[in-house]
């Protein structure tokens, strides 16, 4: 279990900045260094200033926009580890699901608006150039596959049998063919 911070990559920076993640998971040991790990996790992809810039004109009437994004995960993974007597380090990677929700709330598309990268972001379309206004959207999610790699460090803590760990891990979802989802969520937390 632990938490941390998750810096997006590629076309997800694009949209997204750095937000807070939350980690947990458990699983068998098969061997001395192999373990199987089932994880949940959680990340907040905050957006960045260039796509609140995109929404920001369409205001109108004094309303502010509210807009939250949210990366979900289930994943699978092989660990393999070595410990010492005090320190030790593991490689980590596997797949599972992973479900990006957006939400933007107090903006209404006017017929003509320009279809720029943002708009697909929050979910919406884009027919002949422009945001399709056939449906108002104030939430989306899109799920797909998706695979993580990494690595870790740990430290025993005393004779307890917990370990305090930090790690880092890559993780990348297609997300349907819309815009993909890459992140790096760096955490810290306790294994026992």
């Amino acid at each position: 279990m632990g938490g941390g911070i998750g810096v997006p990559l590629d076309k997800t920076a694009d949209f997204a900045g750095i937000g807070g993640v939350f980690q947990i998971g458990g699983g068998p040991n098969l061997g001395e260094h192999s373990s199987i790990v089932g994880e949940f996790m959680w990340q907040g992809l905050p957006p960045t200033p260039g796509v609140l810039a995109v929404i920001n004109p369409l205001i109108t009437n004094g309303n502010s926009v509210s807009t939250s994004t949210n990366l979900y995960a289930l994943t699978a993974n092989y660990m393999y580890h070595v410990s010492g007597q005090r320190y030790g380090f593991y490689l980590i990677g596997g797949g599972g699901w992973y479900y990006r929700h957006t939400a933007l709330n107090n903006v209404t598309v006017a017929p003509g608006t320009i279809c720029q990268p943002a708009w697909d972001w929050w979910g919406y379309t884009c027919q002949a150039g422009v945001v399709s206004t056939s449906s108002t959207l104030a939430t989306k999610g899109i799920s797909s596959g998706g695979v993580d790699g990494g690595v870790g460090l740990t430290i025993k803590l005393g004779h307890s049998g917990l370990k305090y760990f930090m790690e880092a891990r890559y993780h990348y979802s297609p997300q349907g063919g819309r815009i993909s989802t890459q992140t790096i969520p760096v955490t810290f937390g306790i294994r026992w």
